[in-house]
């Protein structure tokens, strides 16, 4: 598959840019949906992670004629049942702000011990460019911290402690983040396949 420019499906700066340096390695000229302002919001319906990812991607496709890569990521909790999945942007409800999705964790977790707080990030990062569709998926154990911690990160970031660290995501800086983390191993499998 060769082309020369992509578009990342996302307005989110904070996500274009963890993105965009992943993809540094690349011969692409890189742009996201800022740079598109007639492309429509996407809602993210779907009941699964490639859903959204898939949608998103074949959303910008179609609008900007460009390859377009989407990904979708949820925080799978394993005691409350891998919530909050594929509602991890909007737990706390539509307009949520990172800072009430993290609220509300961490009061639904708020008598749970350390050793019930496992998680995983997992991600699932899509590519549509014309009749080709490629779904990426990576993933990272860890589990969930007592308070915030950091501030490197967006989302969750600052909950979330990896396994093998003793930092959350938020106190990881961002070239570490990228190497360990579940949207840097589904972008290095999207790479991998892009230098194929």
């Amino acid at each position: 598959m060769k082309f020369d420019t992509v578009v990342l499906a996302t307005r989110n700066p904070h996500k274009a840019e963890e993105l965009r340096a992943m993809l540094s390695g690349l011969p692409l000229t890189v742009k996201d949906l800022r740079d598109f302002p007639d492309c429509p919001e996407v809602e993210e319906d779907g009941r699964t992670l490639e859903d959204n990812a898939w949608k998103k991607a074949s959303v910008a496709h179609s609008c900007t004629g460009l390859p377009a890569i989407a990904d979708d990521t949820g925080l799978e909790v394993y005691y409350l049942l891998d919530a909050p999945g594929v509602y991890s942007a909007r737990y706390a409800g539509e307009d949520a702000t990172y800072e009430d999705n993290n609220r509300k964790l961490l009061n639904e977790l708020r008598q749970i011990p350390a050793r019930k707080r496992q998680a995983r990030f997992r991600c699932i990062v899509a590519l549509v460019h014309g009749q080709n569709e490629q779904l990426f998926e990576g993933s990272v154990e860890g589990n969930i911290l007592f308070s915030p911690r950091g501030t490197n990160g967006f989302g969750y970031d600052p909950l979330f402690r990896p396994e093998n660290f003793t930092q959350s995501y938020a106190e990881l800086d961002e070239e570490k983040k990228n190497a360990i983390s579940h949207r840097g191993r589904a972008m290095k499998k999207l790479i991998s396949f892009l230098k194929d």
